[in-house]
């Protein structure tokens, strides 16, 4: 029995994702825009779901825009961005009632895709340029963000990681682009990039809920022209023959180090499976050797975990240490992996991690917008793996596997966050 029943037909110019389920109370679509992560797009492609999700012609003001919203049984309205591997992806995500529930019979499915529809094609624009205030507005609320992520030691310490291991590759780009770059977008330019990437990003909606398809795909509010999607040739990175350290300080009490590996593997390649139980097993729960070794044993770390990211092909550990147990730190995390590689891990540590992600995995279906995101992997690996084929081969994942997958790894970054005046 299929985990997620999806049906998937080509509309003009995107795809359209159906998963029938009587799951939820509510139905949501999440429209889904994806083109290749650019330095010099990067900033204008931050900016634009928040200035669509402000306002459009219909609705010209925020307040507007949301109070027809709370017509709609308090329909909600999310916009996001994401990296998954070099694709920069926009996210556009409506939640209502489903109306089989209510005694009202407005067709409240209907009028979210065309108020989704009237966001992405009639926006609050003249025929060259964005509303100027609005544009304004949210280039104002986007260095806000940009600047939030300095705030954030965990975030910025994260972020430096990746700034310094991937420098020349387009991973190594924010998902809100750069502060810098803010103050040069006009309407004009916002508004010509907007065209071209309804004419060129590739375009996917989801529908999950109680629906039927025969009134979803008879749908003919989203239309657009057909476009062959764009392919990324992984970047070539130039390995390094050693470890690059880089260490920073500011006035911070807690060290944050961070330490960035390639793995060699993405989503969809068959020891893809391995490489979860791997970093479930060395890094990724509180069973881990990490998790038992570096903080409960060695009382060095505040908090220590690795995770993937399963569209590039590498791996992060995070963890907050004091300034002056660097080196310990590094030691019995090399240690680790030294470990993982040797095979330095038992059934019973393969079959709890496998039983963690199992969970895990569920509980992100558990609501419908995580549901998608699963689904999506497929759309950006251009593969087609269900879920149950997901469980089914990690299931099959050996101690052989694990090893074979550990020994592809290699460490590539060491980033630290240290102290003023704090020495190694």
């Amino acid at each position: 029995m299929n985990i997620i029943s999806e049906t998937v037909k080509a509309m003009t110019g995107y795809n359209i994702h159906i998963v029938k389920t009587d799951k939820y109370k509510t139905n949501t679509i999440v429209w889904k825009m994806k083109a290749p992560l650019r330095k010099e797009e990067a900033t204008l492609r931050a900016l634009l779901p928040y200035v669509l999700q402000s306002s459009n012609k219909e609705f010209p003001t925020t307040g507007t825009l949301r109070s027809y919203l709370d017509e709609l049984y308090g329909a909600s309205l999310y916009v996001d961005l994401a990296k998954k591997g070099e694709f920069h992806i926009i996210s556009f995500s409506l939640e209502m009632a489903n109306e089989k529930f209510l005694s009202d019979p407005t067709p409240l499915l209907k009028k979210a895709i065309e108020f989704l529809a009237g966001l992405l094609m009639k926006p609050n624009a003249d025929e060259s340029a964005f509303h100027k205030e609005t544009v304004a507005n949210e280039k104002r609320t986007l260095k806000q963000r940009i600047q939030s992520v300095y705030g954030d030691k965990m975030r910025y310490s994260n972020y430096r990681l990746i700034q310094e291991m991937c420098k020349e590759e387009p991973y190594s780009l924010h998902v809100h682009g750069d502060m810098d770059a803010v103050d040069s977008i006009t309407p004009e330019i916002l508004y010509d990039y907007y065209q071209n990437a309804l004419k060129q990003d590739e375009l996917d909606l989801y529908i999950i809920g109680d629906v039927s398809e025969e009134e979803v795909f008879g749908s003919e509010q989203l239309q657009f022209s057909e476009r062959t999607p764009k392919i990324i040739h992984s970047s070539n990175y130039v390995s390094k023959n050693n470890v690059h350290e880089v260490i920073e300080e500011q006035e911070v009490k807690q060290g944050k180090l961070n330490i960035g590996y390639r793995t060699n593997i993405k989503y969809g390649d068959e020891d893809y499976y391995a490489l979860q139980i791997f970093n479930g097993v060395f890094g990724g729960f509180s069973h881990s050797k990490l998790f038992l070794n570096v903080r409960e044993k060695a009382s060095l770390a505040y908090y220590v975990t690795s995770r993937l990211e399963s569209h590039k092909g590498l791996m992060m550990v995070m963890s907050g240490i004091d300034n002056k147990n660097y080196d310990q730190a590094i030691q019995i995390i090399n240690e680790q992996m030294d470990a993982m590689k040797r095979g330095d891990f038992t059934e019973e540590e393969m079959e709890q991690t496998k039983a963690v992600i199992k969970n895990q995995l569920l509980e992100t279906i558990d609501t419908s917008r995580g549901m998608v995101e699963i689904l999506y992997h497929n759309v950006v690996s251009k593969k087609d793996i269900s879920l149950d084929e997901w469980m089914e081969k990690m299931d099959l994942v050996t101690k052989k596997d694990i090893i074979a997958v550990a020994n592809k790894i290699h460490l590539d970054t060491v980033y630290f966050l240290t102290g003023k005046g704090d020495t190694k």
